[in-house]
């Protein structure tokens, strides 16, 4: 008989949780028009000071620079980014949020938290309080060695 791994059962349940809140995220955006892809570059892009450059995003989202430029595709045919010339260097585009691009994100934040809520409803605060102290320490990954 085979002695039960709790590690990985841990990983599984963290694949299952991720993979059902993905599922509730796509079902919120569905009405917006938006692909999860698409959501997470337009935050992306909002948590700049001033317009980044297409490297700057695919830094940031570790992807190829081709990658982001497909999502900014399609962003911009929607109307929530445009290409914008970089003011001091004529080779450098700059990707801004339009109006519509910034109404979208609070639609996106809304269906988000919605999800959230859902995923989080079993639990009280207490649990939602540990269980983004221990989130934190997984994704910061600082915890010491385990004994």
């Amino acid at each position: 008989m085979d002695t039960p791994d709790p590690d990985g059962v841990l990983a599984e349940q963290l694949l299952r949780l991720t993979r059902r809140l993905h599922r509730l995220q796509k079902r919120q955006l569905e009405p917006i028009g938006i692909t999860p892809a698409q959501a997470r570059l337009l935050r992306t892009v909002a948590m700049y000071d001033t317009p980044p450059r297409m490297a700057d995003l695919a830094a940031r989202l570790e992807v190829v620079p081709r990658a982001v430029t497909t999502l900014v595709d399609g962003l911009e045919a929607s109307g929530w980014v445009r290409r914008a010339p970089d003011p001091t260097n004529r080779r450098v585009v700059r990707i801004e949020l339009t109006d519509t691009g910034t109404a979208t994100l609070k639609s996106l934040r809304l269906a988000r938290r919605s999800a959230a809520t859902e995923i989080l409803a079993p639990l009280t605060g207490e649990q939602r309080e540990t269980l983004g102290g221990l989130l934190a320490t997984l994704v910061d990954g600082t915890a010491g060695p385990r004994c």
